[in-house]
């Protein structure tokens, strides 16, 4: 990943300006550690801090047309680069690096060409002819933008927030699938695919040979790299078919023959968690080169503050799960890995979260999934993107490939409905497509184990320090009053309360807060979802253990030991293997 920073419109183009944009494109040098970049044409300043992924030697942004007018900062990965450079073939290009594709296609196909890209992509450009430029963000948000508007009428984009909220009057997240136009004056949708509506409910046939053969392309096309890589694996469903796919068809890549056949698998968990066993279990399945790495759950809470300043929210589950993969990545970018293949996503396209099991009818099934893809810009693509690119990481997912989504969100949802009376379990679907008698993917065991969310596979005791660490933190007098200090989205619980101070203090503008979503959850739901069973109201959180009577650890219902109360949790079964040494508990990053 990359930073970008833009400003247009900038009434004052004098060197200390200059030198205020540098400084602000800096606050992102995380992002992008290998070269900085900047230009400036009038009112005008497009800042880059790069990554080098592809290309690394002659790659560096922005980039140019042939005459310079056409002047890109872009973060991202434009898979089909080569594609579409053979349909350019009356254009020069100078550079290796995928990104260059834009500034070409924008000459031939002006603003329109933005759904021509295959990838993961947050983009400005700048059309020195007539200064009119435009930005755009990928389908999904994988790559996080933001907009901002200055005091003298100029508008800012920026990677993360960190690079505008001290500049901008105004702030917000760029919405996903979007351009801005300045010749329009504003912005509108570009990605428009049938599942959008939410009330079109499909009717496609289930064909699991489809759906496999459009995710192996997905891992496939995202194994473009001139850089050490590795997958990210957390033993459970997702994350495991990512890891099984890059296996077996890695030797047949460019990638394979650069940097060999054997696949390096990333694990983090505490000791005796549920994610650990199982992604030892995969690796020596796959014949992965596993690496492992071990922290305590001190180091994680001491932690917190760094993971809120990078990843910007005060959302309890993302920073749950944000944290040990923050200190993850920094171990694997010690080991000069740059990229990582990750498995998010596929929970909100096949309806994986356990909640899933509750819904009532295919139509709601269907919705439910609609709303948690269109959200997962403000969740997993923020915390996988901004935990990673934190230590100068690229997170790249297969399963958010705009080809397999859309074959995907073509099933008709009855197929994806969980129904244990004729043993299809959350995500059956997916499950069965890689069920490989002949040439198996995954142990039968692995492939059909039950859902467990990121922050709770790590180890149930990450969350229950964590809650208590909090409650040291946080009296109930001060959540009893949460409601004044804190009127919008305000703070239930004292882990709430906790982050949502952190916050405050690194992002204390009303813009800020208002980036980041709110409202009722239960095990990651929305807000709708939770009307789905009486009983969640009384038991929000967003952990997969508040899904009561589908968990197999789910929370116990006693009064005393709800979620909510601050106090840590009480299991409804032991957690057998769970090992405390001394006072500090170990906790087991896999890498």
């Amino acid at each position: 990943m990359c930073g970008i920073l833009a400003v247009f419109g900038c009434l004052d183009t004098s060197q200390a300006k200059r030198v205020r944009v540098l400084e602000l494109s800096r606050r992102l040098r995380h992002r992008g550690p290998d070269w900085s970049g900047l230009y400036q044409s009038g009112h005008s300043f497009l800042a880059h801090q790069r990554l080098a992924i592809v290309d690394p030697a002659s790659g560096d942004q922005p980039l140019y047309n042939e005459d310079r007018q056409i002047v890109v900062t872009v973060n991202g990965e434009i898979y089909n680069h080569e594609k579409l450079r053979e349909q350019l073939n009356s254009h020069e290009f100078r550079t290796g690096s995928d990104c260059e594709i834009v500034a070409h296609l924008y000459e031939d196909y002006g603003e329109e060409f933005v759904n021509m890209l295959d990838g993961m992509f947050s983009f400005v450009l700048l059309d020195t002819r007539d200064q009119s430029f435009i930005a755009a963000r990928d389908a999904f948000g994988i790559t996080p933008l933001y907009i901002g508007w200055g005091f003298d009428g100029s508008v800012w984009f920026a990677s993360e927030m960190k690079a505008l909220h001290d500049d901008c009057e105004s702030f917000e997240s760029f919405p996903p699938g979007h351009i801005y136009s300045s010749k329009q004056g504003g912005l509108r949708r570009w990605y428009n695919p049938p599942w959008y509506s939410e009330s079109l409910i499909p009717s496609t046939p289930y064909d699991p040979l489809v759906l496999r053969q459009a995710f192996e392309k997905a891992v496939i096309k995202r194994l473009m790299t001139d850089v050490p890589f590795g997958v990210l694996l957390s033993g459970g469903l997702d994350s495991s078919l990512v890891a099984a796919v890059a296996s077996r068809y890695l030797a047949a890549t460019k990638a394979g023959k650069q940097w060999g056949d054997k696949l390096h698998s990333f694990c983090v968990g505490l000791k005796g968690s549920p994610d650990l066993k199982a992604a030892k279990e995969v690796a020596e399945y796959l014949g992965t080169f596993h690496h492992e790495f071990h922290f305590t759950v001190q180091d994680g809470i001491d932690a917190i503050e760094e993971v809120i300043y990078h990843v910007e929210t005060y959302d309890v589950t993302t920073i749950r799960a944000s944290t040990p993969m923050f200190l993850m990545s920094r171990k694997i970018k010690s080991l000069g890995v740059k990229m990582v293949l990750s498995g998010e996503g596929s929970d909100e396209i096949f309806g994986g979260y356990l909640y899933f099991h509750k819904a009532p009818n295919k139509q709601e099934f269907h919705q439910e999934t609609c709303r948690k893809i269109k959200a997962l810009h403000m969740y997993d693509c923020l915390r996988a993107n901004k935990s990673t690119s934190a230590w100068g990481v690229e997170a790249r997912v297969p399963f958010l490939d705009k080809e397999f989504v859309n074959v995907a969100m073509d099933i008709d949802p009855e197929w994806k409905m969980v129904k244990p009376d004729i043993g299809r379990m959350e995500k059956w679907v997916l499950r069965r497509a890689f069920d490989d008698e002949q040439n198996p993917y995954l142990p039968k065991h692995i492939l059909y184990r039950q859902k467990e969310q990121f922050s709770d596979g790590v180890g149930y005791s990450w969350i229950d320090g964590l809650k208590s660490h909090a409650a040291e933190h946080v009296t109930d007098t001060m959540l009893r009053n949460a409601k004044y200090i804190f009127p919008h989205n305000t703070p239930t619980t004292k882990e709430a309360y906790y982050y949502r101070m952190i916050f405050e203090r690194f992002y204390p503008q009303n813009a800020a807060r208002l980036t980041v979503p709110g409202g009722p959850s239960v095990a990651c739901s929305t807000a709708k979802a939770v009307e789905w069973d009486a009983a969640w109201a009384n038991n929000l959180d967003p952990s997969g253990r508040a899904a009561l009577g589908v968990h197999a650890s789910a929370y116990s219902t006693g009064a005393n030991d709800g979620p909510g109360n601050g106090s840590v949790d009480t299991l409804s079964k032991n957690m057998a293997g769970m090992e405390e040494s001394g006072g500090a508990r170990e906790v087991l990053i896999k890498v």
